[in-house]
């Protein structure tokens, strides 16, 4: 029986994840057609890659990024963040009226021009990624000296 479980929850998650896709496509549209965001090069590229970045740390599959999928991502991203400083980096997505971080304002903040350490952090993903091709072979032999 538990196995059964186990596949109908997969099967939930998977089409939770193709609803929330396609709810942020139709987000994505309105900035596609909002008049404001018309001189944004390459806008529909961008927007495909926000909605990507934004499902991958949605982790509650509510619509919204929470504090502790913010954690989580920093931590991921060896950016470890205090309460404090986590509460302050949606403070300063949201503007002080929520305690998650929507698409609509993830979104605006990714496209805006406010210098949000969030952008910055996400830029730095993918930097990292770009570098982390693993060497091939044995690893190198580690010195005492090597340790941090």
């Amino acid at each position: 029986m538990s196995s059964q479980q186990n596949l109908q929850g997969g099967k939930a998650f998977g089409a939770l994840k193709a609803q929330q896709e396609e709810v942020l496509d139709s987000l994505n549209k309105e900035f596609l057609d909002d008049p404001k965001y018309s001189t944004d090069e390459d806008l529909p590229e961008k927007l495909e890659a926000f909605k990507k970045k934004y499902m991958e740390f949605d982790l509650n599959g509510e619509g919204d990024i929470d504090i502790m999928a913010l954690k989580r991502m920093l931590e991921k991203l060896g950016a470890a963040k205090t309460h404090l400083e986590l509460k302050k980096m949606i403070t300063e997505v949201t503007g002080g009226l929520g305690e998650t971080i929507g698409y609509r304002d993830f979104v605006r903040m990714m496209l805006g021009k406010r210098s949000a350490i969030f952008k910055l952090i996400l830029m730095y993903e993918d930097k990292a990624k770009e570098k982390e091709e693993k060497p091939a072979g044995p690893p190198a032999k580690r010195a005492i000296t090597d340790l941090p």
